[in-house]
């Protein structure tokens, strides 16, 4: 499928916040996922490692660690994912701090590729203390990332970086971002997901905290919500209800690992509760 521009999707995206519509986005580690939530009305698809290692049963933080190259691997799931999405975005999750890529050129292939936008994924915002300041300190810092969101707006691609506080938010939207992931941790819940998690409403505070640092650069910034506790339908639901800064909501987990978790267990279940009387 040929890259969507993205004035296109952005003119989609403004009407549905005007008709009360939230915008629902979903990462997708397998064809089979991305073609299930293509029928299913979502509005934009994201592929990136960790979506690679979640769905072969590992937990979603394996993509922050070096167990393969993460801009190789979005790479390797273009040819699995682009061909079998006919009309929803497919967005590319890039390792904007990867110190063995020509990012101007590396992004050009991506949009050349059939990629309509980008996500900054892996992401150094999801680590703090010391080991944050040692990334920051060494010429692999949250700037990186930044800069590779302005490289993908100066090619017309659409840019959803994930930002972890109102600083994060403000540069995105200084960089050029058009839409603003507020990221509250891993997600939680199912056999391999994150077990403590921030409450829901204390995400309310932070997704509008967020928003507030957004709009302060740029009015018309798009704002979704992502991770934490906000893992099922219900959560989204409260988020929305109660945060009029935030159009929609990203899931990654809840969106494939989550309910394949579940499907799968209860049809073997289901199976295995059939019972063969004698003589049958």
């Amino acid at each position: 499928m040929p890259s969507i521009p993205r004035k296109t999707i952005l003119e989609k995206f403004r009407g549905m916040i005007a008709r009360g519509e939230p915008i629902v986005g979903g990462g997708a580690g397998t064809g089979l996922s991305a073609k299930s939530e293509e029928a299913g009305g979502i509005d934009l698809i994201i592929i990136y490692n960790s979506g690679r290692y979640r769905m072969a049963g590992r937990g979603s933080a394996a993509g922050l660690l070096a167990y393969g190259n993460a801009n190789a691997i979005v790479r390797e799931m273009a040819v699995e994912v682009l061909p079998v999405v006919r009309k929803t975005p497919v967005l590319a999750g890039v390792n904007g701090t990867d110190p063995f890529v020509l990012m101007p050129q590396f992004l050009a292939e991506l949009k050349a590729m059939g990629f309509s936008g980008v996500q900054n994924f892996p992401t150094i915002g999801l680590f703090d203390g010391v080991m944050r300041q040692s990334f920051e300190e060494t010429g692999m810092s949250y700037g990186l990332e930044v800069d590779m969101i302005a490289e993908a707006h100066k090619l017309d691609l659409l840019t959803t970086p994930y930002v972890f506080n109102g600083e994060e938010a403000r540069a995105m939207t200084s960089a050029g971002a058009d839409i603003i992931v507020a990221h509250m941790g891993v997600t939680t819940g199912g056999s391999i997901g994150a077990t403590s998690a921030k409450t829901l409403d204390v995400c309310v505070e932070e997704i509008e905290s967020i928003a507030a640092a957004a709009r302060s650069v740029r009015d018309d910034v798009i704002v979704l919500c992502h991770g934490g506790p906000i893992s099922m339908p219900d959560d989204a639901r409260y988020i929305l209800k109660n945060c009029p800064g935030c159009h929609g909501f990203y899931g990654a987990s809840s969106m494939e690992r989550l309910p394949a978790e579940s499907a799968i267990r209860d049809q073997t279940k289901s199976f295995k509760a059939l019972v063969r009387r004698p003589g049958e």
